[in-house]
């Protein structure tokens, strides 16, 4: 009886806890489709129904008359903002109310992610924004450009070899394992001083330990969701999102790199001197009369938190941190821009015989030179690289967390009264929906990089293109992304042809099976060799 007794008390308990947690949006008017106890809005995207994008957008189009809507990430109250103004207002604006991201790991437990930049808070983000900023202008990102060409003559090679020894002219290619391929090797030479080959080499350490680490698994975003929603829970069962070994490799390959240049005087301009640099306070912001060339319609600007000074000293730690960081985001994100460019050329004849055109011509014309400042001449290039990211961004929705209370105002006309996000509580900008939005890009789903012509590209409404983030927050690697997906699809499309194959996602489709953007089946198109 009493068993009886303790569990309807209990039950009643949990009934009331989830009926006060889950009405934080309605009791003000905000929308919101109905949460399920524990899960909130997360069950179609746990139940591998939905892949994150299309949950999103589905929340983001059920509402088109909101300014911001509600959402439960399990037990954590998210607000998914709508309007631009709005965005535009607290991403700038009021930066300093949201001025953190939520975290995703605890630095005690997960110190090579809980201590890089997209980890940090407060003032230490801000002096590590500013310590590594200097390391990302044109100007340093122009004597990465030929460690790049060294990995894209590398992959053409190999791909000729494969072609060679094959019994017709094509062979079939999945575009993702290929740019991740090549995305591998650019970062461990551009960033840790490596050469690896692992086209050639295709289970080379350092491949391996990437795909450990950089490869967000269903598995693993659930750890990320568990940390996010029980942070105290997560810090007693000391719950990592990170593999062991992949920690240990990465400490031991930076600061093995690290006291070898030391002891042998080595200076080579990639990722670890500019850290070690940047431990020793040499890293100096390049005047203002210095030209920082565009690096395309995408790229985004430094804003002044990043430029001030700061004095703070780092540890080996923090330092390795960084490198992490640098080599999750080479490997997986600007693999993905480039994967979903491969399979949009060919489909894409048209763009890609224009493309080949443009190339060409550029490559006669400098006698097969290539360089920072001539990859920015390309027009088309960067007109087709802006609708990849455009119709498929890298980053799905961003993320803020508040940490001064701040007032959204009203949800909608008809609410009367203002809404509140309190400190500890999270917003996001919903990129992916805001991306596909007929509203600010007329045919949405079809790919057209005349949007990003001379002509047209004024049309595009401020706030609404957003593939490397808003305000001071933004992604600071842009111009290094923007510059090695370009490099790659030049050297590609100068020496091969795509064309759809029988493995071909036609049409495009996310699979379900894991949070990175990845059409199901993956990448597949052939590719022969060009015939100058």
């Amino acid at each position: 009886m009493l068993l009886v007794i303790w569990s309807a008390v209990i039950l009643a308990a949990a009934a009331l806890y989830f009926r006060q947690l889950y009405s934080r949006f309605s009791r003000y008017g905000v929308k919101q489709f109905k949460p399920i106890p524990i899960v909130g809005n997360m069950a179609r995207v746990m139940l591998r129904m939905n892949h994150f994008t299309d949950d999103t957008q589905r929340l983001y189009n059920a509402f088109p008359e909101e300014r911001f809507i509600g959402r439960f990430e399990f037990l954590s109250p998210m607000v998914m903002l709508k309007d631009i103004d709005l965005i535009k207002k607290i991403t700038v604006k009021d930066f300093e109310h949201f001025l953190d991201h939520r975290s995703l790991v605890n630095e005690n437990v997960d110190p090579f992610f809980g201590r890089n930049l997209f980890s940090l808070k407060g003032e230490e983000w801000k002096d590590m924004r500013s310590t590594l900023s200097p390391a990302f202008t044109s100007s340093k990102m122009r004597l990465m450009v030929p460690f790049m060409v060294e990995v894209g003559e590398q992959m053409i090679k190999s791909l000729k070899k494969e072609i060679q020894t094959s019994p017709g002219e094509y062979i079939d290619v999945d575009g993702k394992d290929l740019t991740t391929r090549y995305a591998n090797d650019v970062i461990a030479s551009c960033a840790f001083g490596l050469k690896v080959d692992s086209l050639s080499d295709k289970s080379n350490l350092f491949y391996k330990m990437g795909k450990i680490t950089a490869n967000f698994t269903f598995k693993k975003v659930l750890k990320f969701f568990a940390i996010i929603s029980c942070p105290t829970v997560a810090k007693i069962l000391r719950i990592t999102a990170f593999d062991k070994a992949a920690n240990e490799f990465f400490w031991n390959l930076v600061m093995n790199t690290i006291n070898d240049r030391e002891a042998k005087q080595i200076v080579r301009p990639d990722m670890i001197h500019l850290l070690m640099e940047a431990k020793k306070v040499r890293l100096t912001h390049e005047d203002k009369g210095a030209i920082d060339a565009d690096a395309g319609f995408a790229t985004v600007e430094e804003s002044s938190v990043g430029k001030k000074n700061t004095n703070r000293v780092w540890t080996d730690i923090d330092l390795v941190a960084q490198a992490v960081l640098f080599f999750i985001a080479g490997f997986d994100t600007v693999s993905s821009a480039m994967s979903f460019a491969l399979h949009e050329i060919a489909v894409h004849p048209e763009v890609q015989q224009r493309l080949y055109e443009e190339i060409k011509e550029h490559d006669e014309k400098n006698r097969g030179t290539l360089n920072y400042n001539s990859i920015q001449s390309l027009k088309y290039l960067d007109m087709v690289v802006s609708e990849v990211l455009r119709l498929w961004p890298p980053a799905i929705a961003l993320d803020r967390l508040c940490i001064k209370d701040y007032n959204l105002e009203k949800p909608n006309i008809q609410a009367t009264q203002d809404y509140i996000v309190r400190k500890g509580e999270s917003i996001m900008i919903p990129v992916w929906a805001i991306h596909h939005d007929p509203k600010y890009y007329p045919d949405p789903e079809k790919f057209d990089p005349e949007r990003f012509s001379e002509e047209n590209k004024h049309l595009i409404k401020p706030f609404t293109y957003i593939p490397f983030g808003l305000g001071p927050r933004n992604c600071i690697g842009s111009r290094f992304a923007l510059c090695e997906v370009k490099v790659m699809l030049y050297q590609l499309l100068l020496h091969m042809e795509l064309s759809p194959c029988e493995k071909t996602c036609i049409p495009a489709k996310l699979s379900t099976s894991t949070f990175n953007i990845i059409l199901q089946g993956g990448h597949w198109f052939k590719v022969r060799c060009r015939t100058q």
